[in-house]
């Protein structure tokens, strides 16, 4: 049991509801054009759930390694699991649940690929490419949050709709650009906390390069970026009006954008953390529901 307890810390188990949720907008935004497989929507699922597990677990792996992991203060949000400094699982047994996961993951788009075609390839080949440069490459290259956006926000919306029937319909992208921006600010507003414990370990981050005041500036654009696409995108016709519900969770962004303008220098109330996380993941929820409500039409046999 210990052991299972140690896998899942380092998994990050609580944060795997993301793909659900993304997996979920995509699949809705395809039924809305009258397109749905059961079978490779579960196939996607899988997949994505375990590559997001691989990526947890490499950060992991990396942090032990350069030391963030001995020097950052953990919350329940940031700072990682502690399951590695805790002499839980030894760094090389994180390694190799990482490599399986990714294993895991490479099959299920192996199947996927097969089953839609290569319109999916150039999709596959950039989410492998942010799980497995994200901890030594993207994060110590000022692009982690970029990866962290695309990786587990825009792409895997457009991916697990385009697997239903090897087409890419706007409302997916539509869908996609919010999640982007989420997931990017879901990895943000984290690193403020981790800040100093990064920097020590060589990681180049936003928060890092820009400084504190101008990167939590950047983190309320993004925020505020995430209803108004939605919105542009309801009035641009791409997006039925029922998916205006989406942007009611923003309102979940009251306190961390009061931190953001007001004291972006002292440290992230966890009240704001948890508001980032369920905003994320309700605005997906919500998008997806939208989505299915507004669907017509037969739903194809999986």
């Amino acid at each position: 049991m210990m052991n299972l307890k140690a896998y899942f810390g380092i998994a990050r188990v609580p944060f795997l509801l993301l793909p659900a949720t993304l997996v979920a907008s995509g699949a809705a935004s395809a039924y809305l054009a009258g397109d749905l497989s059961w079978l490779r929507t579960m196939i996607a699922l899988a997949g994505l759930i375990a590559l997001h597990a691989s990526v947890n677990a490499f950060n992991e792996a990396s942090d032990m390694r350069t030391g963030i992991d001995l020097r950052t203060r953990r919350t329940p949000f940031s700072g990682g699991s502690g399951v590695l400094p805790a002499g839980m699982l030894q760094p090389r047994t994180a390694l190799r649940f990482a490599a399986a996961m990714s294993l895991i993951g490479l099959a299920a788009g192996i199947v996927l690929l097969w089953q839609v075609g290569p319109i999916l390839f150039p999709i596959m080949v950039a989410g492998a490419v942010c799980v497995l440069a994200y901890s030594d490459i993207l994060a110590r290259a000022g692009l982690g949050e970029v990866a962290a956006g695309l990786g587990l926000g825009l792409l895997p919306v457009m991916g697990t709709a385009m697997v239903q029937a090897g087409k890419l319909p706007d409302a997916s992208v539509a869908a996609g650009i919010p999640a982007f921006f989420m997931t990017f600010n879901l990895l943000f507003l984290n690193e403020f906390p981790d800040e100093e414990a990064d920097r020590a370990g060589g990681r180049r981050h936003l928060v890092i390069l820009l400084g504190r005041r101008k990167a939590a500036l950047v983190y309320a654009t993004a925020a505020l970026l995430t209803p108004l696409s939605i919105v542009v995108s309801t009035i641009a016709g791409v997006l039925p009006a029922v998916c205006l519900i989406a942007t009611v969770p923003s309102l979940l962004l009251i306190p961390p954008l009061r931190w953001a303008f007001k004291n972006p220098e002292g440290e992230v109330p966890i009240p704001a953390l948890a508001a980032n996380v369920f905003w994320n993941l309700l605005t997906n929820s919500a998008m997806a529901m939208a989505l299915l409500i507004a669907s017509h039409g037969a739903v194809p046999g999986a």
